[in-house]
C-alpha cells in the first residue's frame, strides 16, 4: 500500500470503539465540506475561469445536484444541520459559535448539545469507524465537549479550543497547506480502517478568509497579476483562485488514494460547502469576496439563493448514476443523516425529532418530491449590497419560495425554477400561495426557542441623502 507522509507531527484522539459484532459490509462514506465555497465556483457548475478538474471529474463519475440547500447561511448552523438532521434554530444555533459573551448575546449555547443524536454516533453504533478531520466549529468555548462526544473515534480538529492542530502565526501558510494536511491524515485513517466500513468527515478551511496561498500555488495564476513582477500585490482573484485550485488538487489526491487502497468502488463520496461565498464588504474578507454564487442573488448570511444554495456532488460507483445532473429534486443538509442511514443500516431518531427526510432514493436516481417544505431563519444584520439583504424568514415548497419578516413585511414570492435569480416577485399575482407559505413559516418560527434579534434584522432600507435645513 502507498505510504502517506505527513508534513507535521500529529496528536491523535481516540474514543471508544463500536460495541457488538461487525455488520455486513456497507458503503464507506467520505464527506468533504468546503468552507464559503459558492455554487458558481466550480467548473461543473458553470465557472469557466477557475479550473477545478478533480471536482469536475467527481461530478462526471457521479451525480450533480443543482437544488441543494444547506440548513443555515453561515458555518456553525449548517454544520449542526448536517450532523443532527435538525434545523439549526431548533438547537438554538443561530450564528457561528464564537466567544461565550457573543454566544450569550445571540441566545446561543457555547456548543452543540452532545445529547442530540448525530450521524457519526449512529454509524458507529452499527460498526463504522468514524473520523472527523479539519474544521469543527460546533463548539468554540474552552468548556465545549471534544468532537469525540458526538460519535467520532478519531479526531484531528482545527480552529477550536479543542485543536490538535493549532492555526497560529508561526506558519503564515498554514491555511494554504491545510487541505493537503487534512487529506494526508484522511488517507492515513482510511488505510488503517479500509478492512471495515468507515465514515470520514473531512471539513476544509478553504476558501474561508483569510487566504494566503503559497508562491507555488499562485504560479498557475500569474497571468492575472502582471503587476506583481514589478513589485505589485497579488489580486484578490488570483489569491482566491489559487486557494480553490489547491482544494481541488487535494480532492484529486483523495480520490486517487481511494483507488490505490482499493476502496473507491465501495465508497460514497459527498462534496459540498457550508454556505454561499463570503461578502466582500465584510472586514478581512477581501479576496474571499471573489467567490461566485453563480446566477443567484445573495451571498453568505443571506437567505436568498446565493447564501444557502451550494454545490452538492455524490459518487458511489454502480449505485449513484454517473454523469447525471439532477435539476429538479430539492435536497437539504438536514437530509444527510437520514439518507446516509438508509444506505448503511444506521438508525435515525423518530421522525418527529428530525427535520430532514430520507432522500437516498433520489441520490440513487429516483425522482420524487419532498414531503415537507424547507425553512430558514436569520436573526441578524446582513452586510453588503441592499439587493442581497434578505428578510428574516424563508420557506421553499416545491417550486415556490417565500421570504418575509415575522411581522408580515417584505413578503416576496419567487418561482425558483423559472426565476433562480429571484428578480421577479410574484407575491401580488399569487396571494393564495403567499398566505399558505406565510402561515407555515410563521407557525414554524413560533416553535423555535426565543432569542434576541438585531435591531435592523430583515431591513434592506438604504440611507438615502436627505435635504438639510438651511442655517
Amino acid at each position: 500500500m502507498r505510504q502517506f507522509s505527513l508534513m507535521t507531527a500529529f496528536v491523535i484522539t481516540v474514543g471508544a470503539t463500536a460495541a457488538g459484532a461487525e455488520p455486513a459490509r456497507s458503503p464507506n462514506v467520505v464527506f468533504i465540506l468546503a468552507d464559503d465555497l459558492g455554487w458558481g465556483d466550480l467548473g461543473c457548475y458553470g465557472n469557466r475561469a477557475l479550473p477545478t478538474p478533480n471536482l469536475d471529474r467527481l461530478a462526471a463519475e457521479g451525480t450533480l445536484f443543482t437544488h441543494f440547500y444547506v440548513g443555515g447561511s453561515v458555518c456553525s448552523p449548517s454544520r449542526s444541520a448536517f450532523l443532527t438532521a435538525r434545523y439549526p434554530a431548533v438547537n438554538r444555533i443561530h450564528g457561528h459559535f464564537a466567544t461565550d459573551d457573543l454566544n450569550r448575546g445571540r441566545g446561543m449555547p457555547d456548543s452543540l448539545d452532545p445529547a442530540i443524536p448525530t450521524l457519526a454516533a449512529a454509524l458507529r453504533d452499527v460498526g463504522y469507524k468514524t473520523a472527523h478531520i479539519g474544521k469543527w466549529h460546533l463548539g468554540h468555548s474552552a468548556s465545549s465537549p471534544a468532537p469525540t462526544a458526538y460519535g467520532f473515534d478519531f479526531v484531528r480538529a482545527c480552529t477550536s479550543s479543542n485543536d490538535t492542530w493549532k492555526e497560529t502565526n508561526d506558519d503564515p501558510y498554514f491555511r494554504a497547506k491545510s487541505s493537503a494536511l487534512f487529506v494526508d491524515e484522511g488517507l492515513r485513517f482510511i488505510e488503517a480502517n479500509c478492512d471495515k466500513p468507515f465514515y470520514l468527515q473531512l471539513w476544509m478551511l478553504v476558501p474561508h478568509a483569510t487566504l494566503n496561498p503559497t508562491p507555488e500555488q499562485l504560479k498557475q495564476f500569474r497571468s492575472l497579476d502582471p503587476g506583481v513582477q514589478a513589485g505589485g500585490r497579488n489580486s484578490a482573484r488570483s489569491i482566491y483562485y489559487a486557494s480553490v485550485a489547491d482544494l481541488d488538487r487535494q480532492v484529486g489526491r483523495l480520490l486517487r488514494g481511494l483507488e490505490d487502497l482499493g476502496v473507491a468502488k465501495d465508497t460514497l463520496v459527498i462534496f459540498s460547502s457550508d454556505n454561499g461565498p463570503e461578502e466582500i464588504f465584510i472586514r478581512n474578507a477581501g479576496h474571499s469576496g471573489v467567490g461566485s454564487p453563480g446566477p443567484f442573488r445573495g451571498r453568505k448570511r443571506s437567505l436568498y439563493e446565493g447564501g444557502i444554495r451550494v454545490p452538492f456532488l455524490l459518487r458511489l460507483p454502480g449505485r449513484v448514476p454517473a454523469g447525471r445532473v439532477e435539476d429538479r429534486a430539492i435536497v437539504s443538509g438536514v437530509d444527510l443523516f437520514p439518507s446516509i442511514a438508509a444506505l448503511t443500516g444506521a438508525k435515525v431518531p423518530d421522525a418527529s425529532r428530525i427535520d430532514g427526510e430520507d432522500r437516498s432514493a433520489v441520490w440513487l436516481g429516483a425522482s420524487m418530491q419532498r414531503k415537507r417544505p424547507l425553512f430558514w431563519e436569520w436573526r441578524f444584520n446582513i452586510a453588503g449590497h441592499v439587493s442581497n439583504i434578505s428578510p428574516i424568514l424563508a420557506v421553499r415548497d416545491d417550486r415556490w419560495k417565500l421570504l418575509l419578516n415575522p411581522d408580515g413585511s417584505r413578503a416576496e414570492l419567487y418561482d425558483i425554477p423559472a426565476d433562480p435569480g429571484e428578480t421577479k416577485d410574484r407575491a401580488e399575482a399569487h396571494p393564495d400561495i403567499v398566505e399558505r407559505l406565510r402561515k407555515q413559516a410563521i407557525e414554524w418560527q413560533r416553535t423555535l426557542p426565543a432569542g434576541p434579534f438585531d435591531k435592523n434584522a430583515g431591513s434592506n432600507a438604504y440611507p438615502w441623502p436627505k435635504q438639510r435645513k438651511a442655517g
